[in-house]
């Protein structure tokens, strides 16, 4: 007997999905199910893989879910500086070489760093030494008091959005390293934001903008998230590109004369 039915049921809660419901998208019959969940029967590499899509279980976790029922891995787990994913990564390069002057980076399932354009390492200098020695974390360097959190004009805002997409992204993963990264940026004090111009409120109604702090003045900056949504590699499906965007003219030609200079 294996612990898949178990596992098989947790990923199931997770996804708040009963087990009719389960059944039904995965075209099996309940009780099938049910004696899959409870160890009665050995459920089909097939069979693993359907329950997983419909879950929507992250690669990783499908080849724990098939190991855990007695078959091979399905999805390959090299690195990101492996040759077969070279193309891949190439990619990754040209696209945040391509979005300067604006800054983009790379990072993988746990916030680590993975690339960055120049931009983005412009912004990021100046911080506590240790905070940029490998591997770096993006997040624990954002918002860490020793890190970029002194320079973010609206830290309390950001904290609760970086946090709020933390739980959201644990949630859906099961991932204990995330746990562990939301439990340590939670305890970083957040003081009091700056309060936000006429632009920030309106901005604030379509996206929570990264106030950051310059010499002499402030960018106000919007992210967007870019993921391989077809890979077939658990690293390259856990790496998230994030792109920042000036939030106003203002913030777009600061970043246009940092590039310049």
């Amino acid at each position: 007997m294996t612990d898949f039915g178990p596992l098989l049921k947790e990923w199931r809660q997770r996804r708040r999905i009963s087990q009719l419901d389960l059944a039904l998208e995965a075209e099996v019959s309940q009780r099938h199910l049910s004696f899959v969940e409870s160890g009665r029967s050995r459920p089909s590499r097939e069979m693993v893989l359907r329950l997983a899509e419909r879950l929507a279980v992250p690669l990783r976790a499908r080849n724990a879910l098939l190991v855990a029922a007695g078959h091979a891995p399905e999805f390959g787990e090299r690195g990101l500086e492996d040759p077969a994913l070279a193309p891949a990564m190439e990619a990754v390069r040209l696209i945040l070489d391509g979005h300067a002057p604006w800054p983009a980076l790379a990072v993988d399932r746990h916030w680590n760093l993975v690339a960055a354009n120049a931009t983005a390492g412009r912004l990021m200098a100046g911080v506590a030494p240790a905070l940029v020695a490998p591997p770096v974390n993006v997040l624990r360097l954002s918002l860490h008091p020793q890190g970029l959190a002194p320079r973010i004009a609206n830290l309390r805002a950001w904290k609760t959005h970086v946090l709020d997409r933390l739980r959201r992204d644990a949630e859906a993963s099961g991932d204990a390293g995330l746990e562990a990264l939301i439990a340590e940026i939670a305890r970083y004090p957040a003081g009091t934001d700056a309060p936000p111009g006429r632009e920030d409120r309106a901005r604030a109604l379509i996206a929570t903008p990264l106030r950051l702090r310059v010499p002499g003045d402030e960018l106000s900056l919007i992210s967007t998230t870019t993921v391989f949504g077809t890979a077939t590699e658990v690293m390259l499906a856990e790496l998230t590109l994030e792109t920042f965007f000036p939030a106003d003219a203002e913030s777009a030609a600061m970043l246009r004369a940092m590039a310049a200079a």
